[in-house]
């Protein structure tokens, strides 16, 4: 037992240098799947939920060597979010039918705001209180907001963008002062992707509409 917990924490570990900074295999791999799965969302394909699957494992293993529990659960509750996201996404295209992205209706945007405002103060005074993580709001953020993204995203909701933006801004800094250089430069990306689909989804929104194409709303 123990000779396996030794070999995953130097598998998590693993990586070279580059400009003097250790970039782990486990970090580098993981987001480049991230980064796959956002630019695979632009284009509303169903292939970026097989690849977040991918990209989740990898950055749970090398967050739980980089003490960001946060950041590690975040990717437990990716698997549940993964699997009910993709059977959204295929019920939505079914017959080749394109995926029916949509605007938040005012009351689903509350509820989003709700659920990111409460869910982040209820899992960072959980944080701080157990000492689970040492950044417990900004890690609380992410883990919440995180969520929040993947189940709008999960019914194709174009306000999931927004809230991968606000999750970027605070990822990026964390990411740098927890030394996972890899993971706050693929942050970076992700706020230009997110502008980006942003455009492509309310494009893909309003041709919709104006084709008189009906929306799903489960």
């Amino acid at each position: 037992m123990g000779g396996a917990g030794v070999w995953w924490l130097e598998w998590a570990n693993a990586g070279f240098t580059l400009f003097g900074e250790n970039i782990r295999w486990a970090d580098l791999i993981g987001n480049l799947a991230a980064l796959g799965t956002v630019a695979l969302a632009v284009r509303r394909s169903l292939w970026t939920w097989p690849v977040q699957l991918t990209g989740s494992v990898l950055l749970f293993a090398v967050s739980i060597d980089a003490g960001l529990t946060g950041n590690a659960l975040k990717q437990v509750m990716f698997l549940a979010l993964v699997a009910y996201g993709w059977y959204r996404w295929i019920k939505g295209t079914r017959d080749g039918a394109a995926l029916p992205v949509r605007p938040a209706t005012p009351r689903e945007r509350a509820l989003l705001a709700g659920l990111l405002l409460g869910g982040t103060v209820a899992m960072a005074l959980l944080f701080d209180y157990t000492g689970m993580s040492w950044a417990p709001w900004p890690d609380a953020f992410i883990f919440v907001g995180s969520a929040v993204a993947t189940f709008g995203q999960s019914r194709a909701l174009v306000d999931f963008w927004f809230v991968w933006i606000v999750v970027d801004l605070v990822g990026v800094p964390l990411a740098f002062m927890a030394g996972l250089w890899v993971t706050g430069a693929v942050y970076a990306v992700f706020f230009v992707l997110a502008i980006i689909g942003i455009r492509d989804w309310m494009r893909q929104y309003r041709a919709m509409d104006a084709a008189r194409i009906p929306e799903v709303r489960t």
